[in-house]
């Protein structure tokens, strides 16, 4: 099984197991699938393991008509950088839990999305047009080349990559253990990291398996 199954909606409204298939989603109901932490070890990325340098990635188009790089976002202590896309249910029902995360930790956090997606309803003005109607509070960016995404070993929407003050990966993963519904979430995997990162400790959980819809690369990722 790959780290991210497809994702298949028969309906529209609230994003629900009856009505979007997921196939790896029942590791949730299994506990989770998590590593703690041991050192030079990643179970379920190929390219980045916890610990290494979060790969650079510079002048991706954003949403706001500028260009961004990663490097200016080093004033914050945490780098939350998440993988997504517009069409996605998965990643739409993600989508509020964010505005909140961000809203909640703003002051000492950046967060930063990045689409990949080859998919028509993700391009840069499928994005703009969004961002239009609601705004995102955080920086949306357009990767056309999907250079980041290789980079990164991002396999689904959402994929989230915490990262700490000398911008290695602290965790990385799902956001939570529970995409159907955030009442019964019960490992806040980016919520934890993140405290721990801000407490001068190191996370709980340093990889889980990231559930969501797979990203299609046009070239074999790395």
């Amino acid at each position: 099984m790959s780290l991210a199954s497809g994702c298949r909606s028969h309906g529209a409204g609230r994003l629900r197991l009856g009505l979007v298939t997921c196939l790896v989603a029942g590791v949730f109901a299994a506990g989770g699938l998590t590593v703690r932490g041991e050192p030079g070890q990643a179970k379920f990325n190929k390219v980045l393991k916890p610990g290494d340098l979060a790969p650079e990635f510079r002048d991706l188009p954003g949403v706001d008509g500028k260009s961004h790089g990663l490097d200016e976002y080093r004033e914050k202590r945490v780098l939350v950088v998440v993988f997504t896309c517009n069409h996605c249910p998965v990643a739409k029902e993600y989508a509020g839990r964010l505005a909140e995360f961000v809203e909640k930790y703003r002051d000492q956090v950046q967060v930063v999305a990045i689409s990949v997606s080859p998919s028509a309803a993700d391009k840069l003005d499928k994005m703009q047009a969004l961002h239009a109607e609601k705004p995102f509070p955080y920086p949306y960016l357009y990767d056309e080349s999907q250079k980041s995404g290789s980079a990164y070993g991002a396999a689904a929407t959402p994929h989230v990559f915490v990262l700490d003050a000398q911008r290695r990966i602290a965790y990385m993963g799902a956001f939570d253990d529970n995409y159907n519904d955030v009442q019964q979430v019960s490992k806040r995997y980016v919520v934890d990291a993140v405290e721990a990162l801000l407490a001068g400790k190191e996370p709980p959980v340093k990889e889980s398996l990231p559930v969501g819809c797979p990203i299609r690369y046009k070239t074999p990722a790395k």
